[in-house]
């Protein structure tokens, strides 16, 4: 069953066509990754979501019905650009949102508490937000939006400004709310992200949705002829090999294209025949952040630009 339904929206502004004809679903208890590069129609499609924008056409479809103002009280959102009172101390902040969206008391005492807690800020309760770090600000503004223990979470570029470790933290808190039953949207340019946590995703790229789905099924749609590969040795003989469509070095890994499904077993064999050590040798394995890049790549991909595939 899907918690929400996107059917056709458009937006412009002037000229430029930010979201044209877009229409994608999120199903219950998922993690959903809007992807794609600055500037493509992500941000401009979740101010629509949260009726901040009002499409030019189309419609928002919230558990079989049209979204109402009564979904901004169920949902936690999370801008880009953040909105935080500067000369607000931290306690005063996080109590101030949650009443704006009807909750005080002392449940919600004891969960900014535990929140605080958790991001190690338990000590900053009385600090201005002014005088926090950037990074710390992005915190502060993240357990605000998910204090009031909203159904939905509506996050924009959430990661932005955070160091590995409260990246991590804000992770992990993402999928316990997901195991909670939460519905979860972001938005994000990184492939990395969106490939470790995501259950479903839409690519947009020019304001279109190029790609939408289940992630494991698009990975298993495009990974059919790729092979990511670590190794120690030298594997530049594959770059004209016949078998070789294409190789692509990511640093740590190696992404290979042979130009025929079965041809995978005769790229290993001729790996181990060339003294190349095989350290990890995944078939049938493709990173988003490559299909990513065959997909929206500036070299030879402007036809697939145009066509809305839904997998």
């Amino acid at each position: 069953m899907n918690a929400l339904e996107v059917k056709n929206l458009k937006k412009t502004f002037g000229s430029v066509k930010a979201v044209d004809d877009i229409s994608f679903q999120v199903p219950e208890g998922s993690v959903f990754g809007l992807i794609g590069r600055n500037g493509a129609g992500k941000t401009t499609t979740i101010r629509m979501l949260m009726n901040i924008y009002i499409p030019d056409s189309g419609e928002v479809i919230l558990r079989g019905a049209p979204v109402t103002e009564e979904f901004k009280q169920k949902v936690g959102y999370l801008p880009e650009e953040r909105g935080l009172y500067k000369k607000m101390n931290v306690w005063d902040t996080l109590m101030f949102f949650a009443e704006v969206k009807g909750r005080s008391g002392k449940e919600i005492e004891s969960r900014a508490n535990e929140y605080l807690k958790r991001f190690q800020l338990i000590d900053r309760k009385t600090s201005k937000i002014q005088d926090l770090s950037k990074g710390n600000q992005q915190k502060i503004q993240f357990i605000a939006t998910i204090l009031h223990d909203p159904d939905f979470l509506i996050l924009d570029e959430p990661f932005s400004g955070l160091d590995p470790i409260n990246t991590d933290l804000l992770r992990q808190i993402i999928i316990d709310l997901k195991n909670q039953g939460k519905v979860i949207i972001f938005s994000t340019h990184l492939m990395d992200f969106a490939e470790r946590m995501c259950d479903q995703i839409a690519l947009i790229d020019k304001g279109k949705i190029i790609l939408s789905g289940a992630l494991s099924s698009i990975k298993a749609e495009y990974g059919n002829r790729n092979v990511n590969l670590a190794y120690n040795g030298d594997i530049s003989f594959l770059k004209n090999h016949p078998i070789v469509e294409k190789v692509q070095d990511f640093g740590n890994t190696t992404e290979i294209t042979v130009r025929e499904e079965f041809q995978t077993q005769a790229l290993l064999k001729l790996l181990i025949e060339n003294n190349v050590m095989v350290r990890r040798f995944n078939a049938n394995d493709i990173s988003l952040q490559e299909i990513f890049i065959k997909l929206v790549g500036d070299n030879n991909n402007a036809v697939q630009r145009e066509e809305v595939r839904n997998v």
